[in-house]
């Protein structure tokens, strides 16, 4: 299983790459891309540090006991002694919530597991981070705080053993239906926070009682060729397993990982309330690319929110979807100022639900009087070299009195989906609806459902057909498109049903 899963990977990554078109050299905001993203080397044991095999100082194979001190225990020794690598030989290996302190990294031996307890008794409560928010809480199974340079890495696997969490987290539910997931208490499978120069690379992670990783507050992190799982189908699904958060980091890479999770897939995070920008608890995020990944179910190949308030810099690109419920994602919370900008999704094909929408967010309202309090904005958004099947809706940019809809490109999309309607009506800023002259930037697009068009030069004579064909207009502007036929490039307009709006 674990070979096929190895050769699926790898064809995976060809496929990607082979198919891939040339890759922007630069972040949306026209900032130089960092040659430290180009460098996707993996990691190899012998370079990670002196090795203590966990099995050489009385840790047993067996997946019935609680070894947790003992563990701990060789990672204190590890470093006591100046660091080195925590090894995992094969076998599986029962333990409680684990602290790598600096120096020490860990390394997953083929058909090596290390196994997370399902008692919550088993996990120490610590100051941590969690929806937005600096608390007292369980802490994951892989812990590492100020830990610069800390690497994962390995054949091995990560084993949250999150059924009877999940099985928890849904019964509550049933009785407390507000409940949060902090209420339904249940660890994290890896959190690392205050540290930078960290890799992840080449492990499995599998059924993490709550988020699979969660970094706070980390500089240049890679997360590369992970196979990322939990249950999305069945009894007991893993509730709010997301993939990677990026909580407030600046400079993370995530490449080539197979993703099929129970909510977000990538999720940009920092914090929220109506006073977020005011706390030093929480931050931006900065500089991310999502690459050569391969996304099966997922609440977003990348979701911004809801626990985000600024997020700039951001690329997913040469991915595929099989059943993934968005591309881009923006959940925007009345209660909080948020700004995400700059962002570019790029050669992304396959299956999703939607392609790029826009959710207002209210679980766990709770907005405070500010009287300074900034407008929250999307702004800069480009989709490029899309080629998808949708299954509900492509395009779904609900306006809102809450958020601005700044600039949005597409250039050479091609979709198919039920609804067949991209209404651009809604694009642009505050400033630009109240008057000052707006261009809207959608180039080279190209739909196979419900979409008309034709050049400029024909419109005064086809008044007529415009009047015969369309009995509602959302959207007559002038746009450069790439027709499907000839692909060249003609000046036309275009002309979009929708159910709402009355021809004038």
């Amino acid at each position: 299983m674990k070979q096929t899963i190895c050769i699926l990977l790898s064809a995976i990554a060809i496929s990607l790459g082979c198919s891939a078109k040339k890759q922007t050299s630069t972040f949306p905001d026209g900032t130089p891309i960092s040659s430290w993203f180009a460098d996707t080397t993996g990691v190899e044991l012998k370079d990670m540090g002196k090795p203590y095999i966990i099995t050489d100082y009385g840790v047993v194979n067996d997946s019935t006991i609680i070894q947790t001190q003992k563990i701990q225990e060789v990672i204190d020794r590890c470093h006591a002694n100046g660091g080195g690598v925590i090894v995992v030989p094969a076998g599986t290996y029962l333990t409680g919530s684990l602290f790598f302190k600096p120096g020490c990294n860990l390394y997953l031996e083929e058909n090596a597991t290390l196994k997370g307890s399902d008692a919550i008794t088993h996990y120490q409560i610590v100051k941590t981070r969690l929806e937005g928010q600096t608390l007292d809480y369980f802490a994951a199974l892989i812990n590492a705080d100020h830990h610069d340079g800390f690497t994962i890495a390995g054949k091995g696997t990560l084993n949250g053993n999150g059924h009877k969490f999940y099985d928890e987290f849904w019964l509550r539910r049933k009785v407390i239906k507000k409940c949060t997931n902090l209420e339904a208490l249940r660890p994290r499978l890896v959190y690392i926070s205050n540290s930078n120069d960290v890799k992840v690379s080449g492990i499995r992670m599998v059924n993490s009682g709550f988020w699979t990783n969660h970094l706070y507050k980390c500089k240049r992190v890679k997360y590369l060729n992970l196979y990322i799982y939990a249950p999305t189908s069945g009894y007991p699904k893993g509730p709010s397993t997301d993939a990677i958060d990026i909580d407030g980091c600046e400079d993370m890479l995530i490449r080539g990982c197979w993703v099929n999770v129970n909510d977000d897939g990538v999720c940009l995070k920092g914090g929220k309330g109506t006073f977020v920008d005011k706390d030093s608890t929480n931050a931006p995020c900065r500089n991310v690319i999502v690459e050569n990944c391969y996304f099966k179910k997922a609440g977003g190949g990348v979701t911004f929110g809801s626990e985000c308030y600024d997020a700039k810099n951001v690329i997913i690109r040469d991915c595929q979807f099989n059943g993934t419920s968005n591309i881009l994602l923006f959940k925007m919370r009345p209660d909080t100022p948020q700004r995400y900008e700059d962002v570019l999704a790029e050669n992304c094909t396959g299956i999703v639900t939607f392609g790029i929408r826009t959710r207002i967010w209210t679980q766990f309202y709770d907005k405070k009087d500010r009287d300074d309090m900034p407008h929250s904005v999307i702004n800069n958004v480009k989709m490029k070299n899309i080629k998808v099947k949708s299954t509900k809706q492509f395009y779904t940019m609900i306006p809102s009195e809450n958020y601005d809809l700044g600039s949005f490109s597409f250039e050479n999309i091609d979709v198919t989906d039920p609804v067949g309607i991209m209404d651009t009506s809604v694009l642009g800023s505050s400033e630009e609806k109240n008057g000052t002259l707006f261009s809207k930037n959608v180039s080279a697009f190209t739909r196979r459902t419900r979409l008309r068009y034709m050049p400029i030069k024909q419109q005064s004579a086809n008044t007529t057909w415009i009047n015969n064909n369309l009995a509602h207009i959302s959207t007559h502007s002038t746009f450069h498109v790439k027709t499907s036929l000839s692909m060249s490039t003609h000046i036309i307009k275009y002309i979009t049903v929708h159910p709402k709006m009355q021809l004038n």
